[in-house]
């Protein structure tokens, strides 16, 4: 995907996505949260199914074998998590479009987290229902068609750029406020630039680390400077935020 094209995406799915909170008069402050449990959604539907073949393949290979795993275990393995079922986009999106398909997306995200300890408390689980007004029930399942116009073939990377546009929006759209938990990405890689993260002894520290901006940004400089994914699995973080 080129630079042009990305943009469009970014922008295309900004606009869907915003023109739905109008028509529903939703503030940003309520339709964020949501919103971004969404993308996530999406992010981990469409990383899971890149995994997928290499993850079937290593199941069957190990069956009757000593080194035998279970589908999930062999999942974590590779993927870094487990997808449930009832996670998959595809289910979520193709459920009727009515106030159920709150109660879809908040049982996908509290199953994501009961298989995948790690995430236990993170993802966003009662805010769907704002989604699904009397008067427009069927809001949830447009917002998720939008999302379902991300190409499956994205990589990681873009996914996170998209990410990062609908939440610098967000925090836009906020005002000051947006600033308690958002730092801009030309700042936050500028800092990023100045501070030249590197692997080894030293230590790299971000006292109000919000979504954790600055991580992602040292990681793409290493990379950029040739780092090893062996050097950048070294590389030591750490995160302080208030809220």
């Amino acid at each position: 995907m080129t630079d042009i094209q990305l943009k469009k995406l970014k922008y295309d799915l900004w606009h869907s996505a915003d023109m739905l909170r109008a028509s529903a008069h939703l503030a940003a402050n309520k339709y964020g949260q949501p919103i971004l449990g969404l993308i996530f959604l999406r992010y981990a539907d469409i990383l899971f199914k890149q995994h997928k073949a290499e993850i079937a393949e290593e199941y069957q290979r190990k069956i009757g074998t000593r080194a035998e795993k279970t589908m999930k275990q062999v999942s974590i393995e590779k993927c870094g998590f487990y997808l449930p079922e009832c996670a998959y986009f595809d289910f979520i999106n193709n459920a009727p479009d009515d106030a159920e398909k709150a109660t879809l997306v908040k049982k996908a995200m509290e199953e994501i987290e009961k298989e995948n300890p790690s995430m236990a408390g993170v993802l966003p689980k009662e805010v769907y229902g704002q989604l699904v007004p009397e008067e427009e029930p069927e809001l949830l399942s447009k917002i998720i068609r939008v999302f379902k116009d991300i190409p499956e073939d994205i990589s990681i990377d873009l996914f996170g750029e998209i990410y990062e546009y609908f939440l610098g929006n967000f925090a836009l759209q906020e005002g000051k406020d947006g600033g308690t938990f958002y730092t801009p990405a030309t700042v936050v890689r500028y800092m990023v630039e100045v501070l030249k993260p590197e692997i080894g002894n030293k230590l790299f520290l971000d006292p109000a680390c919000g979504s954790g901006g600055m991580f992602v940004q040292a990681a793409r400089y290493m990379h950029r400077h040739n780092a090893t994914a062996e050097d950048m699995m070294k590389f030591m973080c750490y995160g302080v935020e208030k809220v």
